[in-house]
């Protein structure tokens, strides 16, 4: 994720709470600090559209597909909100938390691949989110399909079509992302 700005002190999960809605830019809470980055661009947001798409299509009922909402991953002082590209969790109008999603996927962009691929992985382990697909547009299509195991994710990189029964039936062609 590109740093665009810092907040300068670390903030708690109430004052994150009364920023309230900015729409004009993405923005997270990590570890009780704000990053702040332009929104992704346009081939990004294509190939996260696409995906969004095809699990709404395919999501069952109990459960609801939605895009860059943001997700308590830690409550404590030093307090972590992650908005992922896209999240699958229980139906509700509460608070999202880290407990009610089952999928997470990331879309990685240049300025994101580390933070995706390291950071954000660490940390919905640890929150217990059972599976984290990691979309690469970089060359080949590919998607990473990750599954917790242990405290740790599990998976394999993925060309062409995936398929997958977790959380639920679905299938995404890779090369339709672009």
């Amino acid at each position: 994720m590109t740093l665009a700005s810092r907040h300068l002190e670390r903030m708690s999960l109430e004052q994150w709470r009364a920023l309230g809605e900015d729409t004009s830019v993405r923005s997270e809470l990590v570890e009780g600090v704000l990053i702040v980055s332009p929104k992704p661009r346009r081939a990004h947001q294509r190939a996260a559209g696409r995906i969004f798409s095809r699990l709404v299509q395919s999501c069952p009922p109990g459960l609801e597909v939605l895009g860059e909402v943001d997700v308590t991953i830690d409550v404590r002082h030093r307090a972590t909100v992650r908005a992922p590209d896209i999240v699958v969790a229980v139906e509700g109008d509460a608070e999202l938390r880290a407990a009610d999603v089952v999928l997470v996927v990331e879309v990685l962009s240049p300025g994101s691949r580390t933070t995706d691929l390291v950071a954000k992985r660490h940390e919905y382990a640890k929150a217990g989110i059972a599976n984290y697909w990691i979309v690469d547009l970089e060359g080949t299509p590919r998607l990473e399909a990750l599954t917790l195991v242990d405290g740790s994710y599990v998976g394999e990189w993925v060309t062409g079509v995936h398929t997958s029964d977790v959380p639920f039936a679905v299938t995404v062609d890779l090369d339709a992302l672009r």
